[in-house]
């Protein structure tokens, strides 16, 4: 929007301006050029910055504008991430990254796409948003490059925990092809559990799929280093760094039923980088919001929109679980019971309003220092 405004303020003449679509794919790029009557495309290498340069020339020259001409581009947010945008903002060309399940689509049944159209069809609608139409789509935030790489430790330790579970459910599998049902081992190691552990006929295991299991066991042991690894480093970050994002989780920390990995993500992925100004913006970006639906006769409320972080979704409806049961004397552990305590079903509606609360809640109590009202502290810090 500050691009935007800047572009205004220089009362840039349409005719001078050059837009660009760029349909982003694995191997190839499709580039669409405008100047607002006329259009041109073509396709380039993938992350080919040179032909891109040279394109963005052309395309000046081919629609004969000046030399002084404004850039304006715009792409979808997917799998390249930011760096693109890095890179033609250090160009001089103001960019957008637009988020793709907000794009304006046809409602028929069957409709064409292609990358043609689709690259026509995003240039077309970044002329009108720079034409004045902001609702049309909404714009990705851009976090710094150290904000962006503060959020690979907690989304490798999702990862990881994932990876944990297939392995987990793998191993499960192999033994029930032999009427083995596992159950709680006692701690004890998986290499031992498989050694003892006897078929549906009392016998061992055979020998290829107890060496399967074996190998399976070993990929699972290195998950599990790697996440103590990263379980150390955040440990070690919270005792020497005196950082204010780390403050901001040490704030968290402090109450009961958050610990040091929610609190992480919540800081490193959504407080520490977006600069919220109220409650509403921090309840919308998280997907928390509802869309009633009110038309002529009818009315319903559709649930909540589900367009934010979705990290951030399923972690504070999780925490919001744990708050009822750590933070019994809390203000909103009492609203929820007071108004949603009269049945499971009603609880699990419920949950979502409370998580909505909560995230507000968190985020005073990590950037204002506020604590939520009636909310027991941690008897140790850690």
């Amino acid at each position: 929007m500050k691009n935007l405004a800047a572009l205004k303020e220089h009362n840039i003449a349409k005719t001078n301006v050059l837009y660009m679509a760029l349909e982003l794919g694995q191997g190839k790029w499709r580039i669409a050029f405008g100047n607002g009557a006329k259009q041109r495309q073509i396709v380039i290498e993938a992350a080919d910055l040179v032909k891109l340069s040279e394109e963005i020339q052309k395309a000046k020259h081919k629609l004969h504008l000046a030399a002084d001409v404004q850039f304006i581009s715009c792409y979808e947010a997917g799998r390249d991430g930011f760096w693109i945008h890095r890179y033609l903002t250090e160009c001089g060309i103001i960019n957008y990254i637009v988020d793709s399940s907000s794009i304006e689509v046809n409602r028929r049944a069957r409709r064409a796409k292609t990358d043609r159209l689709d690259a026509e069809k995003l240039l077309k609608q970044l002329i009108r948003f720079v034409g004045g139409e902001a609702d049309i789509w909404s714009v990705v935030r851009v976090p710094n490059q150290e904000a962006e790489d503060a959020r690979r430790l907690h989304r490798e330790m999702q990862a990881l925990k994932k990876e944990r579970k297939r392995h987990i459910n793998r191993i499960k599998a192999l033994l029930a092809l032999y009427g083995i049902r596992y159950k709680n081992k006692s701690r004890q190691k998986w290499e031992n559990y498989i050694e003892k552990v006897r078929d549906w006929n009392n016998q061992p295991l055979p020998t290829h799929v107890k060496a399967e299991l074996l190998h399976e066991i070993r990929r699972l042991n290195l998950v599990e280093e790697q996440l103590t690894e990263i379980e150390t480093q955040m440990l070690q970050a919270m005792q020497t760094n005196n950082d204010p994002v780390i403050q901001q989780i040490a704030q968290l920390i402090m109450l009961k039923g958050v610990g040091l990995i929610s609190a992480w993500e919540l800081v490193m992925e959504w407080f520490s980088w977006r600069n919220f100004k109220n409650r509403r913006e921090v309840g919308a970006l998280a997907g928390l919001t509802g869309t009633p639906y009110d038309s002529g006769n009818s009315q319903r409320e559709q649930g909540i929109t589900k367009s934010g972080n979705r990290r951030i979704r399923a972690l504070i409806i999780q925490l919001a679980w744990m708050w009822l049961r750590y933070q019994p004397k809390s203000q909103l552990t009492l609203w929820f019971n007071k108004r949603f305590n009269e049945s499971k079903r009603f609880r699990k509606i419920g949950i979502v309003a409370l998580s909505r609360k909560l995230l507000i809640a968190l985020w005073r109590c990590a950037m204002q220092n506020t604590i939520p009202t009636g909310a027991e502290l941690k008897v140790a810090e850690v």
